[in-house]
Order: C-alpha cells, then structure tokens, then sequence
C-alpha cells in the first residue's frame, strides 16, 4: 500500500480519472482522522495536530484509487467566512473536478443544533446537492449503556441531518473498513458513478485568475519568440 499526503499549495489541479474522492466533515479533527486512517488501514493522518489548511491522502486499497480530503474545523464557533470559503475553495480544487462522497463524521454526544446549522452550511456552499453525496458515520459514543445508541439517534440535530442526507447512515461502533467502502460504493451507485458539480465563486475565481495568468505567460512567450525572430532577421 502507497499513499502520499499533499498540502494544498503542492497540489495539481487536474485528478486521475477512476478514482472514488471523499471529503471529510464533521465536528471533530481527531474523530475524521481516525477515521481517514481507519479507511486505508494505516496512519496517515496525525489525529492529535490539526493543521489550518486541507490535506490530502491517495492511495490504493483494495484496488480502488482512493482520494480523502480531510479538512480543518470549518464549524468551529469563530471560523470567520473568509476562512470558511477559503477552506471550501480549496477542498474544491483538491477534488477536482467533483467529489464523490462527503463523509461526514458525527460525534453524537457533542453535535448541537449549532453543529448542525454550520454543517448544512457548509454543504450548501459545495452545492445545493450536496445532501445528495453525503453519507453519516456516527462515532461511538465515549460512555456506552443500553438504548444509548437509539438514544442518540433520536437526538433532533442527528436526527434532522440523518434525515437531510436520505437516511444514509452508520454507527462506526462494530464497522468494518469493507462495510464502509462498500456503503461509500453506494453512495456513488446511485449516482451512475457521476461526482458532484460543486463550482463555488471561489473556485470559479481562481480558475479564472489561473487561465489570465497562463494566457499571460504565454503571451509573453510569443513576444519573446518574436522579438527574438526580428532580431535574427536583422542582423
């Protein structure tokens, strides 16, 4: 098994074809990398320092090509909207052209209501079908008892977002790595294998700058090329 880590800025823009992308949310860094790490079933992600930029793991498992997008607490309490929509932006272009799932990691004792508003925000910045792609992988909860698990299922913000995303969920408690690549498989069945168009204005801002810049670039080659011309033909 192979995988590379990539920081935002060392990443090309452009994605391998045939390959399953999935973002991770949710309210705790430590949870979605465990779980990140529990999908390629070895440590990639340092769940005790949480970066302030997204990272990326691709690799094999199973022969499938995989590609997870772990991002920084985009709902945390102070998160400004600059933040927040660089941070989306930059998931964007790390999943290009579209992610496939975004899997989101709940942890039930600590989702509130505010949790859930963020989230769904979130969400919605990506694209309005967001829900669509979106599959919830509840963590298991830290104290354990009979009718806890229903319990917190029946929790309204887990309930509500549970509902929002077509009652695809999980518990991890018991879960195999196979169970879940198959539920992510899922996800993308219902979709025809099709990812999620999610073009926000900041992506579609920076694709722009990027296209001025290489058209610039290059018409700087061509004067070179021809300045360099006349002068051979002067001489």
């Amino acid at each position: 098994y192979k995988v590379f880590i990539e920081e935002f800025y060392s990443n090309s823009v452009f994605s391998p074809v045939s390959e399953l992308r999935v973002v991770l949310l949710g309210n705790s860094w430590s949870q979605r990398s465990s779980v990140g790490n529990f999908i390629v079933g070895t440590t990639v992600f340092n769940t005790e320092e949480e970066p302030d930029c997204c990272l990326t793991v691709r690799g094999w498992v199973k022969e499938k090509h995989i590609v997870l997008i772990n991002t920084p607490d985009l709902l945390h309490p102070y998160i400004s909207e600059y933040r927040l929509r660089r941070n989306i932006g930059t998931c964007e272009r790390l999943s290009d052209p579209g992610p496939h799932v975004f899997l989101l990691v709940l942890q039930p004792e600590d989702f509130t209501e505010e949790h859930k508003l963020k989230l769904c925000r979130v969400l919605n910045l990506f694209s309005d079908q967001s829900f669509d792609h979106s599959l919830v992988l509840m963590s298991t909860p830290r104290e354990e008892g009979p009718g806890l698990m229903e319990k917190y299922h029946q929790h309204p913000p887990l309930k509500e977002m549970i509902r929002d995303c077509h009652y695809r969920f999980l518990w991890q408690k018991d879960l195999e790595p196979a169970e879940l690549l198959t539920r992510l498989g899922q996800v993308v069945k219902e979709h025809d294998g099709k990812h999620l168009n999610c073009r926000s204005e900041i992506w579609t801002r920076d694709m722009e700058k990027m296209r001025r810049m290489i058209h610039r670039r290059m018409m700087m080659m061509f004067d070179d090329m021809m300045s360099d011309s006349l002068s051979e033909s002067g001489e």
